[in-house]
């Protein structure tokens, strides 16, 4: 796989209807329809608590892991939102984020922050 390939999707809001509308419509469609070989959801800031109490959400996020959608959470939002085992329990990796997503972005790799 060529990492032009592989699209990241940094997901910070909490909104319901972006969340929904965009990011798990966009997230599962392109690897669906092949217009990525890769996606990568990282759900940092208000979407853990989102993602971690909202059970349509939950249920949209494990379709997603179904289909081969990656989804990754950021280890020191759901500890200081005591959710990481929550998110765990979901599937979602919950790691540190940090020097990752300097990586990608240092890396020129696609990323779609929202």
């Amino acid at each position: 796989m060529e990492d032009n390939m592989h699209l990241y999707i940094l997901w910070t809001t909490d909104n319901l209807i972006t969340a929904e509308k965009m990011i798990l419509m966009y997230g599962s469609n392109s690897l669906f329809k092949g217009w990525w070989e890769q996606v990568t959801i990282i759900v940092w800031g208000a979407s853990t608590q989102l993602v971690s109490t909202n059970s349509s959400i939950q249920h949209k996020i494990k379709e997603l892991l179904s289909m081969g959608v990656k989804v990754s959470a950021c280890k020191r939002c759901a500890d200081d939102l005591g959710v990481a085992s929550q998110l765990e329990d979901l599937g979602i990796e919950v790691k540190y984020w940090g020097e990752p997503l300097t990586a990608v972005l240092k890396s020129g790799s696609k990323l779609l922050t929202i």
